[in-house]
Order: structure tokens, then sequence, then C-alpha cells
């Protein structure tokens, strides 16, 4: 591995999944964006950052439930609502039609039906309810982990299963990953659900909370990837949002679940 096309293709990454400015020299080139694709889980600890840092700072000042708000709009504007967007084309072609080429037709379709729309509600708002209900440390170390391992789970998919468009927007992420490149994005995304507690350098990592969040992802993974594979015979770029969408979200119930049973 050469390290500056590693960093190339981090920044690659960067810049095509957020709307951070990268450097001019980084340039860009459709192809790196396969390689650039182990980096995606990465990204997810820096938006996951951000979004803790904002709570935590909001949280100085103001009620749980609106520093959890303003963290929320601070990933989102990091991010383009990119995988948001996923979520609900994805809600609206899955819950509106039934043959394979209507729900790659609805997919396509850049508007938001009624299914989209509740979808994405209930999305968000299942979200800013479950981490402003968490301790503060708790909520801030889930949001890193929540970003990071939804978007290593959300790659796997680029290791088993085919993109089923000619063109589309995923179109150069989504080349056959190796299970080698999986690894390394697992490397980068997995490890921190393993420190739910807080973001201390004394925090003891939760190895209980750690093996069951990976099951249970684990186990969404497979369902949504039968489904995925069932109704389409592969994925799609939106497909992706989704999976991470609900990847994320289950990261966070998880640990609400852990602390209230």
């Amino acid at each position: 591995m050469k390290p500056l096309a590693e960093l190339r293709y981090f920044f690659t990454a960067l810049g095509y999944f957020t709307r951070v400015p990268v450097p001019r020299w980084v340039g860009y080139e459709p192809q790196w964006l396969s390689a650039a694709a182990r980096y995606f889980p990465l990204v997810g600890v820096l938006v996951g950052a951000l979004g803790a840092l904002v709570y935590l700072a909001a949280l100085r000042v103001l009620p749980a439930g609106v520093a959890v708000l303003l963290s929320m709009a601070a990933t989102l504007v990091a991010t383009g609502a990119f995988h948001e967007d996923g979520l609900a084309d994805c809600c609206d072609a899955f819950g509106g039609a039934w043959r394979r080429e209507d729900v790659l037709r609805i997919m396509h379709d850049s508007r938001i039906g009624a299914f989209g729309a509740v979808g994405l509600v209930l999305a968000l708002a299942l979200k800013w309810q479950t981490l402003a209900a968490l301790p503060p440390l708790r909520a801030a170390a889930l949001m890193i982990a929540g970003h990071a391992a939804s978007r290593a789970c959300a790659i796997s998919y680029l290791v088993t299963l085919d993109y089923v468009r000619d063109e589309g927007k995923a179109k150069p992420v989504a080349r056959r990953m190796s299970p080698g490149a999986w690894a390394l994005a697992g490397v980068f995304g997995l490890p921190w659900l393993f420190w739910p507690t807080g973001l201390v350098w004394s925090a003891r990592p939760d190895w209980r909370f750690g093996v069951v969040s990976l099951a249970v992802l684990a186990v969404l993974r497979v369902a949504l990837g039968r489904y995925f594979a069932r109704r389409l015979g592969g994925y799609t770029g939106d497909c992706l949002g989704f999976a991470q969408q609900v990847f994320e979200l289950a990261v966070y119930l998880l640990g609400l679940a852990w602390i209230s049973s």
C-alpha cells in the first residue's frame, strides 16, 4: 500500500460521501471510488465525531432533546443527507411497487412520496428520541459507533451482491470489493461498538455490548441482503443508504435497550 495513494483514496471518500472540502492536489478520477470505499467507515467516524462534539457543546446550555437535534442537523449538513435520501427512495420504491422494474423506476425518481416521507420522519424521530434518552457520554460515544459501524456493514454488500443498474450515482463505487478490503473497512468501523460507555481514555471496553451489537448487525445485514436480492437481484446506491440508516438506528436502539433492561 502506497501512503500517498491511500491518502488520496481517503480524501476521495471524504469528498464523495460528505460536503467537506478536500485539498485540490487530491484531484478526482471515478475509478478511485472503488478503492476509496474501504475508507467509508473512517468517514463515518469523522461524521459521528462532529455530531458528538456539537451535541456535547450544545448540552452545556440547552436541554438534551435540543442538543441532539442540533447534532443531527450538523451531520445532515456535513453529509448532504446523502443516506437519508436513499432511505426515503427505498421506502417509496419498496412500499409502492412489486415488480422489479417498477421498484427501480420509483427509486430513481427524485420526488418523495408518502412512504418515503413517513419512513424518513420515523427514522429521524427515533434517532432523536433514542439519543436524547441516553446519558450524555454514552449518547456521544454511540453517535461515533453508529455512524462508523453502520457504514462498515452497508459496504459489505459490495462483497456479496451485484449492482443492478447500468448507470447510477453509485456506479463508480459499485465494483466488487475484495474480502481483504472490507476487512480493513471493518477495522475502521466496528471496534467502536466496544466503547459505548464514554469517550475518556479510562473507559473500559464493554465486550458484551460489542459482541451483541455485532450479532444484531450481522442478522440485520443478512436479512436486508436477502430482501434486496429477492426484490432487485442485487443492490443500488439507494439500497446502501437505506441499509446504513437501518444499521445506525439499530445501534442507537440497542444502546438504549442495553441500559434500560
